[in-house]
């Protein structure tokens, strides 16, 4: 098959993305060709062959060797168009299918997904509906709660609310409390996410969350509870499985961006880390009963949001009480979470086979569907120019 790649993207996550797109292209290239699509964090479309080597993006030569490219959204076109200069003019490169490696905005919120729809193209991870609602944390936990899943507390501040620093500030400490947390709801890889102990730790949070977003959650502090995650692939017609789970080890309080992707990792000399490179233990270190229950929600969870081929979904759990909480879903979650799928039997490679396997099945069963209804209503229009 030739399988295109897109990573990079206008998202605070730019740089996680090419790591995991990296990795997915190092596995790919072995049984297939692979089309790199990289887009700049200004929006600039690129593609080469030479984009397949992390050098070009450590040394910010990407813009110097790809060339401008682009999926038009045109059913029957099937591919990118890469523009190769005024001479030569565009040429086409066919796609059987696409991963989306693009973390967070503007490619895992269901917006790249849109465009892969619109030009009929096969590709991995979650839908549309899927991906929106697992990027948007209000929207995804209010799936969570329709689907009987425990949630952590919170309260939303937006609007004028949260114009006004001390209004915000008064509400999220009336309603939740101390400790909190302080987020974006649609960011992820931990950035803009602050801890509050106190009113103004708490003000300061909600003030940088605001910088990333137009709202912001503010979250009860789970004290007393671990990290558990674990991932769940899946997809139309197949029967989703779970992975083992892992308990991140954080150097901070919470998981920060440098805790999940800037510490070294167990294989220096491996060609990209990204979240492979997190310390964690893996299976997490609980009991076989709670091991149970976050699988069980995680499963949940993928139901929920009707997510498709790999996700990751973080939990709390608290050891001395028995409880669980669903944190959230990663549609595209960093490295794809290969590191939980091999500690669970199942190779990076073949990963990515499934991967590939649900989204052509996937394709199939959408392409079986009716989508156009022919009436009478044109033939029976009297020209009234308005009204419906």
């Amino acid at each position: 098959m030739r399988v295109g790649v897109i990573f990079g993207g206008r998202s605070v996550e730019h740089d996680v993305s090419i790591v995991t797109a990296h990795q997915v292209m190092e596995v790919l290239q072995a049984r297939h060709e692979v089309v790199p699509i990289f887009i700049t964090k200004e929006g600039r479309w690129l593609s080469s062959p030479a984009l397949n080597d992390l050098a070009v993006y450590r040394e910010g030569r990407a813009e110097s060797v790809g060339e401008d490219a682009h999926i038009p959204p045109v059913v029957g076109f099937g591919g990118l168009q890469v523009t190769t200069g005024r001479l030569r003019g565009p040429r086409k490169i066919e796609l059987d299918c696409v991963v989306p490696a693009v973390h967070g905005t503007y490619g895992e919120d269901g917006t790249l997904q849109g465009l892969l729809e619109l030009a009929d193209i096969p590709y991995t991870g979650s839908g549309v509906l899927g991906s929106a609602v697992g990027m948007d944390k209000v929207a995804m936990k209010a799936a969570f709660k329709i689907a009987g899943l425990p949630i952590v507390p919170d309260i939303l501040i937006q609007g004028p609310e949260l114009d006004d620093l001390e209004i915000a500030t008064d509400r999220a400490e009336g309603a939740i409390g101390y400790p909190a947390f302080a987020k974006p709801t649609r960011l992820g890889s931990s950035v803009g996410i602050g801890k509050a102990t106190d009113r103004a730790s708490l003000r300061d949070a909600i003030d940088v969350a605001r910088r990333y977003d137009h709202r912001v959650l503010v979250e009860k502090g789970m004290e007393g509870c671990i990290e558990v995650n674990c991932s769940v692939l899946g997809g139309p017609g197949r029967e989703p499985r779970v992975s083992v789970c892992e308990q991140p080890v954080a150097w901070e309080e919470f998981l920060s961006f440098s805790d999940k992707y800037l510490r070294g990792g167990k294989d220096p000399g491996s060609k990209s880390q990204g979240m492979a490179g997190q310390d964690r233990r893996i299976p997490a270190p609980i009991s076989d009963g709670l091991t149970a229950r976050v699988q069980g929600n995680a499963l949940g969870a993928f139901a929920a949001v009707d997510a498709a081929g790999v996700a990751r979904i973080d939990s709390f759990v608290d050891e001395a009480s028995g409880e669980t909480w669903v944190m959230e879903i990663n549609t595209t979650p960093g490295s794809f979470s290969f590191y939980l799928w091999e500690a669970s039997g199942l190779p990076f490679s073949e990963l990515m086979e499934e991967l590939l396997g649900i989204a052509m099945e996937t394709h199939k069963i959408k392409s079986d569907l009716m989508f156009t209804f022919d009436s009478a209503l044109l033939g029976s229009w009297l020209g009234v120019k308005s009204g419906g």
